[in-house]
């Protein structure tokens, strides 16, 4: 499957679950920012404690919740991380950052 079956199917899937039933993008969009970084902060808990299993299906959920608002938004997500990919191939080294 291609990252844009997979956003299109997440979404889809959460749909039909009632995940998406706010209609209110400005309530939505950040509440789902929200909780992609709650599945990344599980994971990292999962890797505190040695848990790789746990660690691994916090890693799908936070795929699958950006996945689902790629989906919602109607994002072109290969596109758009292929030119991300130029640009940071073109960076300097650590673009000026420290880590």
């Amino acid at each position: 499957m291609t990252f844009n079956e997979y956003s299109k199917e997440c979404y889809q899937t959460a749909k039909d679950h009632g995940f998406w039933d706010m209609n209110l993008y400005l309530l939505t969009v950040p509440t789902k920012i929200a909780l992609i970084m709650s599945e990344l902060g599980e994971a990292l808990e999962a890797d505190r404690k040695g848990d790789n299993e746990h660690l691994a299906e916090e890693i799908a959920d936070t795929f699958i919740r950006l996945f689902d608002l790629c989906g919602y938004l109607n994002l072109d997500i290969e596109e758009i991380i292929n030119k991300k990919m130029e640009v940071n191939k073109n960076r300097p080294f650590r673009h000026n950052k420290r880590y």
